[in-house]
């Protein structure tokens, strides 16, 4: 059969058709090489158009990275990392809607990334938007990043609780505190700084217990010291606030913000007739005193709103006129009572003299404006008697 076909077939035939699949063949391979060859160039192309654009962001000229990350992606379409960056230029030129569409884009292929995630709740609080911004941050805090996955989450989840106390949503910034808190390692700087954010978000308890570790873990951290100090006086808790403060003091003598409340919180401790370790005496001379005081502030705050005390007395009990002159009543019938403080049987007088003190510097505060010194000291006594002496 083979020599019957090689009769019927010519030997030139034969040839012809391996010298044509020869050339097929190289010129298939040339082909693939050129193909090959230009994909390349175009990816090299593509990665030095995308350093470019990236060393434009770094410069804060995001304009100008745009239309490089854009001409990255003409040379490699699919590419997630050109598709991201250009998501952030735009959104640092603020065009949020065309870089929320490319950034959905890479969000819809892998919803659980944390860098896409973390960009797309970065637009959204750009809009404002509190849900979307949340639900985003959440899902960076809680997704997969491909490296340093606690110090992303950590980033995330601060920048979260900035834009809530930004947005003013306390009860939520608070409650991603404690979260945070929870999980910090013994890092005096991440203390410091949660510290910080429970201050803003004024959990000043939550705050001073943040800026103890930090002072546990390093001692001596004026920072530390005087917001352990501020947060302590906001707190109302005076004594905490002297200690702290009178530290802050001496390891900065330029602070004076912890100098002014460190003799605010002293002159406080030093007029609370509550306080404990103090004399009889001493608690009878310190209730005297607020009383004698409370007087001459009602008295400067009457005649600040010119009212007349010999006036007919004003019906309109929610006056602010009324209540000054009712209070005026109440401190000269209290003033008869005042020498009965010796007695021993008058267990109930301290309370009630300071009741007055207290509503009058309060009164005065509504109607007159914030007090100084001693008044200062008193009101802020009122305002939170039992942790006065924490």
């Amino acid at each position: 059969m083979s020599n019957l076909l090689t009769k019927l077939i010519p030997r030139s035939v034969v040839v012809v058709l391996l010298g044509l699949t020869i050339a097929a063949v190289a010129a298939f391979a040339a082909v693939s090489h050129l193909v090959a060859r230009f994909n390349a160039n175009q990816q090299s192309r593509g990665r030095k158009l995308y350093e470019q654009g990236l060393n434009d962001m770094n410069a804060g000229n995001p304009g100008r990275a745009v239309e490089e990350f854009r001409a990255a992606l003409t040379c490699d379409r699919a590419n997630p990392q050109y598709q991201l960056n250009l998501g952030r230029a735009l959104r640092d030129t603020g065009r949020l809607d065309e870089a929320e569409s490319y950034l959905v884009t890479l969000w819809q292929r892998t919803p659980e990334d944390g860098t896409i995630n973390l960009a797309l709740a970065r637009v959204a609080a750009r809009r404002g938007s509190l849900d979307d911004s949340i639900r985003y941050y959440h899902n960076a805090i809680y997704g997969v990043w491909a490296s340093n996955a606690n110090v992303n989450r950590r980033t995330s989840q601060v920048e979260l609780i900035e834009f809530l106390l930004h947005k003013n949503a306390r009860p939520q910034a608070r409650a991603e505190l404690v979260a945070l808190a929870a999980s910090l390692p013994p890092d005096p700087e991440l203390h410091l700084e949660t510290a910080q954010l429970l201050a803003k978000a004024q959990d000043y308890p939550s705050a001073l217990s943040e800026y103890e570790k930090a002072v546990m873990l390093d001692r001596g951290n004026p920072v530390a010291l005087a917001g352990a100090g501020e947060v302590a006086y906001r707190a109302g808790r005076y004594r905490s606030a002297e200690r702290y403060l009178q530290s802050a003091v001496s390891a900065d003598p330029q602070d004076s913000e912890s100098r002014r409340l460190l003799e605010s919180a002293t002159l406080v401790l030093q007029a609370d007739p509550f306080v404990r370790h103090i004399s009889d005496a001493e608690r009878n001379r310190r209730i005297s005193a607020a009383f004698e005081r409370a007087g001459e502030r009602l008295t400067t705050c009457v005649q600040q709103k010119g009212i007349d005390l010999n006036a007919p007395a004003n019906t309109d009990v929610s006056s602010p006129s009324s209540a000054l002159v009712t209070l005026e009543s109440r401190w000269l019938a209290m003033k008869r009572n005042l020498p009965k403080l010796r007695s021993p049987g008058e267990t109930d007088l301290p309370d009630a003299i300071m009741d007055i003190v207290f509503q009058i510097e309060q009164q005065a505060a509504n109607d007159c404006g914030e007090p100084q010194g001693l008044d200062q000291a008193l009101l802020l006594i009122s305002r939170n008697r039992e942790a006065v002496d924490q």
